[in-house]
């Protein structure tokens, strides 16, 4: 997939650390890919959560990642990224049901 193409599309950034990122692309530059709102995938009690990426930033801050320190982007998955969409806005997606008559 080109990056040129996620413009707008909430992704999922694995980088170098080995940290997961799901962010929505703002902005691609030469060496730099702006998001907003990041949060990082993190293990918990009742199994993955999402977390903020930067805890002493503005919560609706874009931050810049340096391309280097990207080794594997993706769309987000349709499930995880309304899972982002209510972390980030509050706002719960109602799940999508095909009712048969």
């Amino acid at each position: 997939m080109n990056i040129e193409k996620t413009l707008g599309q909430v992704c999922t950034f694995k980088l170098n650390s080995g940290e997961e990122l799901i962010a929505r692309v703002e902005l691609i530059e030469y060496n730099f890919i702006t998001v907003s709102e990041p949060v990082s995938v993190a293990p918990g009690p009742q199994g993955l959560g999402l977390v903020p990426s930067v805890f002493t930033a503005e919560r609706k801050a874009s931050v810049t990642i340096n391309i280097n320190n990207v080794a594997i982007y993706a769309l987000t998955d349709e499930e995880v990224k309304m899972k982002y969409i209510e972390a980030t806005t509050g706002i719960k997606v109602p799940e999508k049901k095909l009712i048969l008559g």
